[in-house]
């Protein structure tokens, strides 16, 4: 069912799931966490479809059987360089020693919580989870141990701007089931080598054959008083070349950003193009992905010498 390979006990990994023509069922992280239990990460809006497809392609056959835990598990994001910090008054485990893409369980303060060391946000973050009892407990003790490093409570509004700095795609906007790996640079987490999975076939025809006609891209917007926000038209000249899929303010690189979904003869980095704002045709440029720190180094670093 998964195009990737799975991960490693006590790892994480991300897991793009296709359809039989080869495009896109799900953009999912897959947790192992070695005691023969794993969780299939995903958007919760999506979740009966991706049980209904589950269950389609044997989802209970033999040993393996699947279930919703969305409404009884819940979490938290914590991101930032004093993120380690926070979680180490909370807990007595070696939770510096987690790798990036790692996971494990852990007691925060006195609720047992699935740590994985994951972050949207393009720092060194975590992603905590525990019962749905057990959230607010959750959220006032992470509140109170970061008190004096200054933790803030942010929201979606500043996790579209750090996600858009990092280039990190998400459902239904730069991802959705119309669209195949290659088009959405999904396919470098497919394992072309693992054997037989759904849409197997169809991904080797795209990566063997001419490529996709349309790819997602970067853009440096030079906005005025409104930045791109999704489904704004991008010009080369006089031709419609392709749309944006997301857009807004990047505040820690002070730019105006988007993602685009454009043709594939527009797409090198250093291609100047137009996006329509407001009424307003405002110059574009593609530009390398992860504007912010493209070597990923904030989310990678040792977390012991965070």
């Amino acid at each position: 069912v998964m195009a990737s390979k799975l991960p490693a006990p006590g790892r994480a990994r991300l897991a793009p799931m296709l359809s039989p023509e080869g495009r896109l069922k799900g953009d999912l992280t897959v947790f192992n966490w070695g005691d023969g239990t794993w969780w299939i990460m995903g958007s919760y809006y999506l979740r009966e479809w991706h049980m209904r497809w589950f269950s389609d392609h044997g989802g209970d056959a033999g040993d393996v059987s699947i279930r919703d835990i969305s409404d009884a598990t819940v979490g938290f994001s914590l991101a930032g360089p004093n993120s380690l910090r926070v979680l180490e008054q909370l807990t007595e485990g070696d939770i510096g020693a987690l790798p990036f893409m790692g996971c494990g369980t852990f007691d925060i303060g006195l609720i047992r919580a699935k740590v994985a060391r994951i972050s949207v946000a393009g720092e060194l973050g975590y992603e905590i989870n525990c019962s749905s009892a057990e959230h607010i407990t959750l959220r006032r003790l992470l509140l109170e141990a970061g008190a004096d490093l200054g933790i803030r409570e942010y929201g979606f509004n500043a996790l579209l701007s750090l996600r858009l700095e990092k280039s990190f795609g998400i459902w239904s906007a730069e991802f959705t089931q119309g669209y195949t790996p290659g088009q959405t640079g999904m396919d470098r987490w497919i394992a072309w080598d693992k054997g037989d999975f759904v849409g197997r076939e169809a991904a080797i025809r795209e990566r063997d054959g001419n490529g996709p006609a349309q790819l997602v891209v970067t853009l440096e917007v030079e906005a005025a008083d409104a930045d791109a926000s999704g489904y704004e038209p991008v010009w080369s000249g006089d031709h419609k070349v392709g749309f944006v899929t997301s857009g807004g303010y990047g505040h820690s690189t002070g730019k105006s950003l988007a993602m685009a979904m454009v043709d594939r003869e527009v797409a090198a980095e250093g291609t100047d193009l137009k996006v329509h704002i407001v009424g307003v045709e405002r110059p574009a440029r593609v530009i390398a992905a992860s504007p912010y720190d493209p070597e990923g180094s904030a989310m990678r670093v040792k977390a012991a010498a965070a």
